[in-house]
């Protein structure tokens, strides 16, 4: 009878554990519910960058990459980014592709511009 109380206390312990980790992958992947915008970012290049990859200011994810696409005339791809509208965003910023130290993935880093004009909703965006 004892060997089965302990079994029952470890798996408890076991079970606990799980919950912490999916709980603590939920909240690393889901930056909560947040409105969002869409624009476009015409870009030279986006190496190893695939649809879902985060959109991130100073470390702070922001957003995600919704659909890649190539402009058949410039030959360039057209980055579509969905971000929360809660963080507006000049036309001055600036991206660039980073890499997570941990994971490996890569992501677009946003430094924040000053002056120019706020990006809006279905806006075609050519960053500096």
């Amino acid at each position: 009878m004892r060997n089965n109380t302990v079994e029952t206390l470890i798996a408890a312990a076991v079970i606990a554990v799980a919950a912490g980790f999916f709980l603590f992958a939920y909240n690393a992947t889901h930056s909560g519910s947040y409105n969002t915008y869409e624009v476009k970012a015409l870009l030279a290049s986006v190496d190893g960058i695939a649809v879902g990859a985060d959109v991130k200011v100073h470390g702070i994810k922001i957003g995600s990459v919704s659909a890649i696409e190539l402009d058949s005339k410039t030959y360039k791809p057209i980055v579509h980014l969905s971000l929360r509208d809660d963080i507006p965003l000049s036309d001055a910023s600036s991206i660039r592709i980073a890499s997570a130290i941990f994971n490996g993935n890569p992501y677009f880093s946003i430094q924040p511009g000053r002056g120019g004009k706020t990006l809006v909703a279905g806006e075609t965006w050519e960053p500096h």
